[in-house]
């Protein structure tokens, strides 16, 4: 087996599926190591499928933009896959007057930077969406977000990768890098040792005990998230949900389903020893709170539950950056349950920072530095 590539990519998420893609498309040879014995094991094919540009903080809010300009509107051509991408605005819903406060804050900060967004009444919320509960009082609306299926975008990134050469190899978690001569050079598996010129880490939280191996602390912690899917319902409306506290956000996908994901504030009082599964006590309240905002899924049966990790990083914004302690090692961790809606144009600047390119975004802000301590 050749165990040398370019570029060797640590985790099969969807981050890493397009990473390996656009960087295949250049010409890489890349070695993709996923821990699990799937590809886009965990919250990368499972989650609310937002592809959204509102809510976001201002400095991973130019990458969502830049995505849902250029990326995702060809990408189930280009991926040869039905990406399932529908560009029909984003309701984030609010029912009382905190909520107005935190929904007119996040809109001044998307305006700022560009964003078409603005905040609507009660009255505006129902011509948009007529199936929502008279207890919304406003929202904010942003005409140009959206939603995907997160399961086919992997594979398709995934399918596409290997097409162009990239190697794929699941149960094969890593355990250690190594610096050669101060530069990151080997990735230690339980069974074989891998060499590459660039090492990109983008293993979700595992990536926190992995990038300790060569002395380096991201700030990231554990958070659950659940995801609910409903039985099939009459097309409803093509709209990305969410609210002002993000207790709850999903879509109606084409087959009818509703994929909603949220938390419920209850996960730490589980009886499930902090194992990520749907307990008896979290999945019921997140759909009581979904019911308050949509009565008419009152009865509607939940078909399908998933709980998983979060890579919750200290300030809720990812980590895309090289490292200059660790020479040839690029950070992509961090996501924070963000991550999907700007996996397109999160891979795009990590084949970009692999070749020494100008980045399509500004990824100052989101450097692994921010953490050091101020002198």
């Amino acid at each position: 087996m050749n165990n040398h590539a370019d570029v060797i990519i640590i985790g099969g998420g969807i981050i890493g599926c397009a990473a390996a893609y656009y960087l295949t498309k250049k010409g890489c040879s890349v070695l993709v190591l996923e821990g699990s014995k799937d590809i886009g094991n965990g919250g990368s094919s499972r989650n609310g499928g937002g592809v959204r540009q509102s809510g976001r903080d201002p400095r991973e809010l130019p990458l969502a933009m830049y995505g849902i300009k250029n990326l995702w509107p060809t990408l189930s051509e280009e991926l040869e896959v039905d990406c399932e991408y529908h560009q029909d605005g984003n309701l984030r819903l609010g029912k009382t007057e905190k909520h107005l406060e935190i929904l007119q804050g996040l809109t001044d900060r998307a305006k700022a930077c560009g964003l078409d967004v603005q905040m609507i009444d009660g009255d505006e919320v129902r011509a948009i969406n007529p199936y929502l509960s008279d207890e919304v009082i406003g929202a904010s609306w942003c005409p140009t977000d959206g939603h995907a299926n997160p399961l086919t975008t992997t594979l398709g990134y995934y399918k596409m990768a290997r097409r162009l050469g990239a190697r794929f190899i699941t149960e094969e978690p890593v355990v250690a890098l190594k610096k050669i001569k101060g530069h990151l050079r080997q990735v230690i598996t339980e069974d074989n040792v891998y060499e590459g010129d660039t090492v990109i880490l983008a293993a979700g939280l595992g990536s926190r005990d992995i990038a300790a191996t060569v002395g380096i602390d991201i700030p990231m912690q554990p958070a659950m998230l659940e995801a609910l899917v409903t039985e099939a319902q009459p097309p409803m409306f093509d709209q990305m949900l969410g609210t002002a506290e993000a207790d709850f956000y999903g879509h109606q996908t084409k087959h009818g389903s509703f994929v909603f994901g949220g938390t419920s504030g209850l996960e730490g009082f589980t009886k499930d020893n902090h194992t990520p599964v749907t307990s008896s006590i979290s999945a019921p309240s997140t759909c009581r709170g979904i019911i308050k905002y949509f009565p008419v899924l009152r009865d509607a049966k939940i078909v399908r539950t998933w709980a998983g990790w979060m890579d919750l990083c200290a300030d809720k914004v990812p980590v895309i950056s090289q490292v200059s302690e660790v020479p040839g090692l690029i950070l992509a961790c961090g996501f924070s349950g963000h991550g999907f809606g700007i996996a397109p144009a999160v891979g795009t600047v990590l084949s970009q920072l692999t070749l020494g390119e100008a980045t399509a975004v500004d990824l100052h802000e989101l450097r692994y530095d921010r953490f050091r301590a101020k002198a």
